[in-house]
Parts: structure tokens; sequence; C-alpha cells
């Protein structure tokens, strides 16, 4: 099969952004010239990482991001969403490392050679090792330490950028590594969780504050992950579960943004589980912000198991199941979207992530992921709808432009539309990636 823009949807309009995604601890390698992260110690632990792997070399993009850039140029996308690695950015003494800061810029003058869209995302879970040894995002001084870093960049970048991202998933930040341990810095507790989103959305807003003032005519905003959760029956517990599951896994993160609140679950809490919110916190988080990222997988079905927290159930035996063995449900999306829609009153969205792992093999040099192609035209389909339905959706980037580390997976785990063999670094472009480029021709034309 191929992937289609059929007429009169976005993907068929050449001023909806069409581009593709990475971040830097998973593609850079390139450790010898930066400070440690978080992840480079958390890869260091027995157990953390499927198959004791680490990001030291990762798709060595520091050395081939030429090769790289060109290869994007050469799917005919708008846009190439990419993060900065603060750990090259700025050094354990505060000063800024120029080598770090160039690396960035130059790759920044060869995507506007190729009339290719910067979206930078500032921070995507690498964070300092010296700030990790201070409290990392249990200290509210990291915040202010984010604003700093943001302020370097972008005196640095000027008006490379055409798009500004503060954070990628704080979700995954606080709750995957602070409350339940899965990501870096592996922390476990319900008393941490809560504490380290609040002062991450306290970077963002703070980050805002400097975007707004070094970088007025950029586009700047923030990219949330969300999971859209179904009741597993028509029970009014099982209903309320998935209220209670909706509100702390994605009302947590975008309410205090929009409207400047937290959800009033907030104060059940119990106090050693709650943030302290400073004076004017709320404020700060609550920044204009020029769009909305929306990072979409799959959906989750949520019961009331008798448990303290809501169970949510595994996918159904005869669903279609990604390599993540993630439910694959285009639906969600739809659903997703129009909900996000119906709660807040938005600026535009952007799809910033959409993908899937599967099994791929190169058989003769081609690496045929009909899953892939599968997953991508339902998902591009599902955002059809949903802007059929009245959302203001501006944009789509496929997550991801090539294999890369999987975080607590390592390598096993295989997102990209570009096949990486790690042992020789050769990029092959799998055929969902020759789809889209074929896809994506007709608009390159007519722009």
């Amino acid at each position: 099969m191929d992937i289609t823009a059929k007429p009169g949807t976005p993907f068929a309009d050449p001023s909806f952004t069409m581009g593709v995604a990475t971040s830097s601890f998973q593609i850079e390698g390139g450790a010898d010239s930066r400070e440690p992260c978080i992840w480079d110690t958390f890869c260091q632990q027995p157990g953390k990482i499927a198959d004791k792997s680490d990001g030291l070399v990762a798709c060595d993009h520091i050395n081939r991001w030429r090769e790289d850039i060109d290869m994007i140029a050469s799917l005919n996308v708008d846009a190439y969403r990419f993060s900065i690695s603060w750990p090259r950015i700025i050094r354990a003494d505060g000063s800024v490392n120029q080598e770090g800061l160039d690396f960035y810029i130059a790759i920044l003058d060869a995507l506007a050679e190729r009339d290719i869209k910067a979206y930078v995302t500032l921070y995507h879970w690498d964070l300092p090792q010296y700030l990790e040894d201070e409290g990392g995002w249990l200290n509210r001084d990291t915040a202010y330490a984010f604003a700093t870093y943001v302020d370097v960049v972008t005196k640095a970048f000027g008006d490379k950028v055409f798009s500004y991202a503060t954070l990628n998933e704080p979700f995954c930040s606080a709750y995957l590594g602070y409350e339940v341990g899965i990501h870096a810095p592996g922390k476990v507790g319900k008393e941490y969780g809560k504490k380290a989103i609040h002062h991450l959305l306290l970077a963002h807003g703070l980050g805002m504050q400097v975007l707004r003032k070094n970088a007025p005519q950029t586009e700047s905003g923030i990219v949330l992950n969300f999971t859209p959760f179904y009741p597993a029956s028509d029970s009014e517990q099982d209903k309320a579960a998935t209220q209670l599951a909706h509100v702390h896994f994605n009302d947590w993160y975008i309410r205090p943004i929009i409207e400047g609140e937290y959800p009033a679950l907030l104060n059940e809490l119990p106090e050693a589980h709650r943030p302290v919110i400073e004076d004017g916190d709320l404020e700060i988080i609550a920044q204009p912000i020029d769009f909305l990222g929306v990072n979409y997988y799959t959906r989750a079905k949520v019961e009331d198991n008798g448990g303290e927290d809501p169970h949510q159930l595994e996918p159904p035996a005869d669903c279609e199941k990604t390599a993540m063995g993630w439910e694959v449900y285009p639906q969600g999306l739809t659903d997703l979207l129009l909900q996000l829609h119906r709660d807040f009153t938005l600026p535009p969205l952007i799809i910033t992530e959409n993908g899937l792992a599967s099994d791929d093999h190169m058989v003769d040099g081609v690496v045929d992921d009909q899953q892939r192609l599968r997953y991508l035209q339902t998902h591009m389909d599902a955002v059809t709808e949903a802007v059929r339905q009245g959302v203001n959706i501006t944009g789509y980037f496929v997550w991801s432009l090539m294999d890369n580390f999987e975080w607590a997976l390592g390598y096993e785990k295989r997102f990209g539309i570009v096949y990486v063999d790690y042992a020789t670094q050769t990029r092959t472009l799998k055929n969902s990636a020759l789809s889209l480029r074929r896809m994506l021709a007709p608009r390159k034309q007519a722009k």
C-alpha cells in the first residue's frame, strides 16, 4: 500500500506542515563533547535498560548530521522537529559550551538552505546530571536554571528557528522518571511525581517568558502526550475510574497551562503528595502559547478493580498491536482531539508525534514496513476527521525519522521510517519513508 493525501484533506494542503521528528539523546551520541545527563547515569544502573545499552553513540548523528539533513530533505517534508541537548550547552560550572551551540547552529543553517522549517524542542528529557545531583526536577531551582539555558540558546539561535517547544512530554519526565521510576532518574514514590511536574511546568512558564523576550517573532508552545481513556464497562465505578485516570494523566498537565489552575483533585491529595505552589506560580505557568503539540500513540481502557488507583487493562487479545504491545486505535486520536477541543479554548494544535514501533527487518536491501504504512494512513485519516469536525490542526510530524535509542527499551524497538544498522550506522529508507516521499512530492512542487 501507499500513504495517500486525499484531495480536500489537510495533508494535501501545502500550507499544512508535514515533518519528521527526533530527539537529542536518542540519536546524537557524542557523549564525550557534553556533560553527562540523567540518562547516562540511568543507563549505567543494572537492569534499567532492556538490552543493557546506552546513548553514548546512538545513531552517531553528531558526526553524520549532514547526511541526515540531506536524507530529511529527500523526503519532501516541510519541517524537522529535533531537540537541543541541555548538557551540550551549559557546563557544570555554568559556562557556555560554544562548540555545542555551533553544532546546532550548523544544523539550523543547513535546514534553512534546504527550505526546511526548524521546530526546536528545548527539553526532551536529558537533564544535566549536575542538576539532578542538586535534586533535579524536585528542586525548584531547576526551573530557573532552565530559563537561563533557554536565554543562552535563543540569543545564540537568533531568527533561525521557526517554532520552539519548551518541553516534550513532561508527563514522562515527572511520572515515569520521579513517580514510577522506569525512566531516568528512576525515583519511585507518589510523593515525588506531582512535585516534579509543578517544577517542570514552572520551567515551561519561565521559558515562555524568555522566548517572548528573545524570540518574539517565533511560534512558541509546549508538547504534551495524551492517552484517551475509555471505561471497561458501563458501570458507574468504571466510569469514575476512567475520569480519575484522565485527570491524573491528561488534565493535570494541560489545565495549568491553558486555565492557570490544577484539577480540583489537588485538594484531595495527601499533603505529602502535593506540590509546593508559591504565589504567582500559576500565572507564570499559564503564559499564552502559540500552539499546543499533541503526541498520540494509543488508547487505554480503565476499570475500577478495587485498588487505590484506576486500573488500566491490557489491550484485548484480538486487536492489532504494535511491537510495543500497544493497541492500534486511530479512532482514539480523533476522540482525543475532539475532547481537547470541547474542554479548552485552545491555540492551534500540531500533531508533534505519531507513529509506531514495528518488528522491521531488512530483506535484500528493502524494509517493507506495511504495518507502519497502515498506521500512518489511518491516523492521518483520524486527524482529517477531527479537522472536519472543527478542530484547528496545523501540522503533523511522524515519529520517528530513524530508528534510535528507545529509552528504557534500548535499541530493541524500531520507531523509524528509516532503518538504522547500528553496527555500520547505515541508513536505509523503509517503504514508509519512500511512500511518504511520494505523497509529499506534489505539495513540494506546489510551493
